[in-house]
């Protein structure tokens, strides 16, 4: 009799999960849209144009980059207005901590020279991005390069931003390549683990960082759906965000790619997190097409420019 009545509370446990989870105030931190913003100057060569149009947007979730333009951050009265259009909306600050930006507060011109990093340039700091003008890959493990991303951290959560959105967090698969393939969590000589694991404990740090500022900080990376197996990576995130995943442009994503990428992240839908999907076509039949995959895999899809220059399609 004790092994039936057993059985019957592990059944019985699931359901108690969920109506805890359902009840508790976490629902609330499920998006049923977002908007992706980097480039919020192409809305409006004024902030507070910008900020009404971003405000009128009807997203759940905006992600914007720390500032508004190079010279001219976003305030807490800026976020405060755009919070304000609809309830419980969460505005996250886009990090890159996979890659250095050239345009960013932290760079130094004398770093390059004729397209060259000069013997000036920090140790982290590594080969320019062949696809993106301006974008270097560093040795993100190292500690002076993670306390430039963390200055940047403690400033979004200080100017009054939800939480981060962390790109490049895949940044570990440029040194997993070795001698023209890919060497799944081949060991970094620096700290005798794998460059996964590095990636993991580099976003779990960001993760603490900002919840000492705010508690409840959300934190999103951005790709690297590999690293959702870390049960310790699952944890101190939120959610992810995945670029396409069923598209690239208007040309169809290979089904390999899809299929791996579809099997990392049920990992975070069991978790009951959400997974912001963006994608890229302006095809109306491509379009069509991530709307439905989206909605069949219990997706938040947000289809935008490459650019991130506008407000872009998401939500019913």
């Amino acid at each position: 009799m004790k092994r039936k009545i057993d059985q019957a509370f592990r059944r019985f446990l699931p359901i108690c999960f969920v109506f805890l989870i359902l009840h508790s105030g976490f629902s609330e931190i499920i998006p049923s849209s977002f908007g992706y913003v980097l480039q919020s100057d192409s809305l409006s060569e004024t902030k507070s144009v910008a900020v009404e149009t971003l405000g009128k947007c009807n997203r759940d979730w905006i992600v914007l980059d720390g500032r508004f333009s190079g010279d001219e951050p976003w305030n807490k009265d800026d976020l405060d207005t755009i919070r304000a259009y609809q309830p419980n909306r969460k505005i996250l600050a886009y990090l890159s901590i996979g890659e250095a930006e050239d345009y960013r507060p932290y760079w130094q011109e004398t770093w390059m020279k004729k397209g060259r990093l000069t013997p000036e340039a920090p140790h982290w700091l590594g080969k320019e991005n062949a696809e993106w003008h301006g974008n270097f890959r560093v040795r993100y493990w190292e500690s002076d390069w993670q306390q430039l991303i963390l200055s940047q951290v403690d400033e979004v959560m200080k100017e009054g931003f939800d939480g981060v959105y962390l790109d490049i967090v895949d940044g570990f698969e440029t040194f997993e390549l070795h001698n023209g393939s890919y060497e799944k969590n081949r060991i970094n000589p620096d700290t005798k683990q794998s460059f996964r694991r590095d990636m993991v404990d580099w976003v779990k740090r960001i993760s603490k960082r900002s919840r000492e500022i705010n508690p409840t900080a959300i934190v999103i990376p951005q790709n690297g759906s590999q690293l959702l197996e870390h049960p310790d990576f699952l944890s101190a995130i939120n959610g992810i965000g995945i670029e396409d995943l069923f598209t690239e442009g208007n040309k169809l994503q290979s089904r390999s790619h899809t299929k791996e990428i579809l099997a990392d992240i049920n990992f975070i839908k069991a978790a009951m997190k959400p997974v912001l999907l963006v994608e890229y076509p302006s095809n109306p039949s491509r379009i069509a097409l991530c709307k439905k995959m989206a909605e069949i895999n219990g997706l938040v899809l947000l289809v935008t420019d490459r650019e991130l220059k506008t407000i872009g399609q998401s939500g019913k």
